[in-house]
């Protein structure tokens, strides 16, 4: 197990710049932490929050190296990282948390199955593609899985790229014509009455601290809302809380991790992936918990007792502001109601405005459950015009 380092941690190294990095700054300023970032444009987000940047591309190894050396611990805003790239810095003693080795589970969705297998966690069906599979093997192990069954890359993919739904097996031929035969999944294709996900710290001494199940909902494979707590059963839940522990402490992961699950029709809990980091769907956490995700994560990588989990009111939303095709004045005119949006918080990132990239969200924290699915409605109605 990973212990805590002799000295005290004053310098955070953060790899990535976007918004999840730039969350951390007033959790940082509050535990009287330095972020030190590395990003590629001097415009991301988080260059505006870090008291040092280094402008690099992510995966840029010689950077990372520059990184070390100004700062006490590295750890990920995102994990497209070459992680065989580092693994020299931490061999001369970088301390990267998490771990490289939970890193490199996640960069492929193949080692990341099997890794959920093989601690006993609960996977859909599931089989895998190298690309160079003839015809014939295809289809063998697509009938192994079934139609309709879902195609997603290894590598790379996120928010629904890289993911396609096969229907039937005449689908499918096409379907792998259009992944260019790159290594691939082959899964069931799950009919869930809900999409959950929870967010789970463990800090180098072992404690955990697991925060309340929530509830997703995408739109066109990506994350439009929130709410939190899900509405599920105490069985449930208690199975999402042991799901998040045993996935913690088999990782020994010294940091934070989401967990997207399904719920099947017979309330059964089935993994869907894992990011280890800060996660949209604990971004309620700012708002309506005592320790948001991004303190949690700075308070377990930089030696600091985790914080409380507990929700601060009895129900939160919290809506992504996705880029619209319209003009930025369209946007901004937007912006300004939302500002003004009784008991609603906004962060708007201050990224450039594109179609479909994530801008900004708003959290509303409510004292009744029955309002959220209304108070999403009404915000989603002045951003999206539904």
């Amino acid at each position: 197990m990973e212990q805590p380092i002799s000295t005290p941690i004053t310098k955070i190294g953060v790899i990535g710049g976007g918004q999840l990095a730039w969350m951390m700054g007033p959790a940082a300023q509050k535990l009287g932490l330095e972020l030190v970032v590395q990003t590629p444009q001097e415009t991301d987000p988080a260059v505006a929050i870090a008291q040092a940047a280094i402008l690099a591309p992510v995966a840029d190894g010689a950077a990372t190296a520059t990184l070390a050396t100004q700062c006490d611990v590295i750890t990920f805003e995102n994990e497209f990282i070459d992680c065989q790239g580092l693994q020299t810095l931490a061999d001369q003693g970088t301390r990267f948390r998490p771990g490289l080795d939970v890193l490199a589970l996640v960069l492929d969705k193949r080692h990341q199955r099997e890794f959920f297998s093989r601690i006993g966690l609960p996977n859909p069906r599931y089989t895998f593609l190298d690309g160079d599979e003839s015809p014939e093997e295809l289809m063998t192990k697509a009938e192994m899985i079934g139609f309709p069954l879902v195609i997603k890359t290894r590598r790379l993919g996120y928010d629904g790229y890289g993911t396609a739904v096969v229907q039937a097996r005449s689908q499918l031929s096409a379907a792998w014509d259009r992944f260019n035969h790159v290594p691939v999944l082959l899964e069931e294709f799950v009919p869930f009455k809900q999409e959950l996900a929870i967010m789970v710290a463990r800090s180098a001494l072992g404690d955990v601290a697991i925060y309340p199940t929530v509830e997703t909902h995408q739109v066109e494979h990506i994350c439009r809302r929130v709410f939190a707590p899900a509405r599920v059963s105490a069985a449930v839940a208690a199975r999402m809380e042991t799901i998040a522990r045993t996935l913690v402490e088999q990782l020994q992961l010294v940091g934070i991790v989401g967990i997207e699950c399904f719920l099947t029709q017979d309330d059964q809990v089935l993994i869907n992936e894992m990011a280890p980091r800060t996660h949209n769907s604990g971004h309620y956490t700012l708002d309506a918990c005592e320790t948001s995700q991004f303190e949690q994560q700075l308070r377990a990588v930089g030696d600091r007792p985790l914080g409380p989990t507990d929700l601060t009111c009895a129900q939160a939303v919290m809506v992504n502001l996705l880029g619209l095709d319209q003009s930025e004045a369209a946007h901004y005119r937007k912006l300004e109601i939302l500002k003004q949006w009784p008991g609603a918080t906004l962060y708007w990132y201050n990224k450039g405005i594109r179609p479909g990239r994530k801008l900004g969200h708003v959290t509303q924290c409510l004292e009744e459950e029955a309002e959220a699915g209304a108070a999403a409605a009404a915000i989603e109605a002045i951003w999206y015009g539904v």
